[in-house]
């Protein structure tokens, strides 16, 4: 049996422990990954940081990170896509409440994934570069393609124009960078929001029109631009871009739904003052979202949050790393997005990862190589 080592959430506040782990053998539909590189989110870093309030049944100690790449090290029973030595790309679960497992946390050198949450990836893309998918791709399609979301018209190799357009705010993000290539990849015209530095980079994804988040008439330029089109809803990832997305929703011919993976607040702005720093900022949440459910409800506009590992449970994982995402990074017609900024190696450098993270980033993502 291999010899396992995790970077541990152990106690509230506190730096991740890198020490042994048990290696967990899978079970049937499932695979171990030996992980090659992991990626940071967000969430990675604020769990330690604001203890139980976001995930409030995680137990410590807990293995944090869900976005990994590595090879097969062995195969539960049923998986017949996948054998020993494979190259891939994996979601790992272990956040998700229904799971809670310590063995499905990326963050560790053997991780159990779902065969359904895996997609092989081809030899000339890099375990770095391929671990920048699955948190982004994740909550990008949940948004996009779950029934009790926007529930489009699922991605394909031949997708015919619909003749819909999608708006999505943060287009440079990671999540932003992988539901333009979906949309696209599933016959919807994109708009999108970024900085101007970002322009070439989103419509290098597939995105036909791209607006000046910051500009001040960025609503009404956007809403001119979509008249004689019909909307196919909204998908607001940029903190502070619901307002946007249900003023452009409100006012255009289509899908009234906004599917959410943005607050009124960032993450970025709790700092190590924790559960202190959300009490100052509660105010500003609160204001937020009463003014989601008030200017949707008046509108007519149905909206929900996205909690990114919920595909595991429907057909849309299967839909994503199965039926789609191989194939198309075979032949290239989907890039792992955004490209991948290495701040160093072995389970140690994750903490590094979290601080450069947690100063925000720009059309790239943080990778740690192990």
């Amino acid at each position: 049996m291999p010899a396992n080592t995790a970077a541990w959430y152990v106690a509230k506040q506190t730096k991740l422990e890198v020490k042994p782990a048990p290696y967990t053998a899978p079970a049937e539909n499932e695979i171990v990954i030996r992980n090659h590189a992991v990626a940071i989110n967000p969430v990675d870093w604020a769990i330690p940081i604001l203890g139980h309030l976001m995930f409030p049944w995680i137990t410590l100690p807990a293995i944090l990170g869900e976005d990994l790449a590595g090879e097969v090290a062995e195969v539960g029973t049923g998986v017949t896509r996948f054998k020993v030595g494979d190259r891939v790309v994996g979601h790992a679960v272990g956040l998700n409440k229904n799971r809670n497992k310590t063995a499905e946390g990326a963050f560790q050198l053997y991780c159990v994934v779902p065969a359904h949450m895996a997609s092989p990836i081809p030899d000339a893309l890099s375990y770095e570069s391929a671990a920048v998918l699955p948190l982004g791709l994740s909550t990008a399609a949940c948004g996009l393609f779950q029934k009790d979301f926007l529930a489009l018209r699922h991605p394909s190799a031949d997708a015919k124009p619909i003749g819909k357009t999608l708006l999505i705010t943060g287009g440079a993000t990671s999540v932003g960078s992988n539901a333009i290539q979906l949309a696209v990849a599933a016959g919807y015209e994109v708009f999108t929001t970024a900085s101007p530095h970002n322009f070439g980079y989103v419509r290098s994804l597939g995105a036909s029109q791209v607006f000046d988040y910051h500009g001040k008439t960025v609503a009404k330029d956007i809403i001119a631009a979509l008249n004689g089109k019909t909307i196919a809803g909204a998908l607001a990832i940029a903190t502070g871009s619901v307002g946007l997305c249900l003023d452009v929703v409100h006012a255009c011919p289509g899908d009234k739904f906004v599917a959410l993976a943005a607050a009124a607040i960032s993450l970025g702005d709790v700092g190590s003052g924790g559960a202190l720093d959300i009490l100052r900022l509660l105010p500003k949440l609160m204001a937020g979202n009463l003014s989601t459910a008030l200017k949707s409800r008046l509108r007519g506009i149905r909206t929900k949050f996205i909690f990114g590992g919920s595909l595991v449970d429907n057909e849309v994982g299967e839909a994503i790393y199965v039926d789609f995402l191989p194939q198309a990074l075979a032949n290239g017609r989907y890039v792992a997005a955004p490209p991948a900024l290495v701040v160093g190696a072995g389970l140690e450098a994750i903490e590094t990862g979290f601080e450069v993270q947690r100063k925000g980033m720009s059309a790239q993502k943080v990778v740690v190589s192990l």
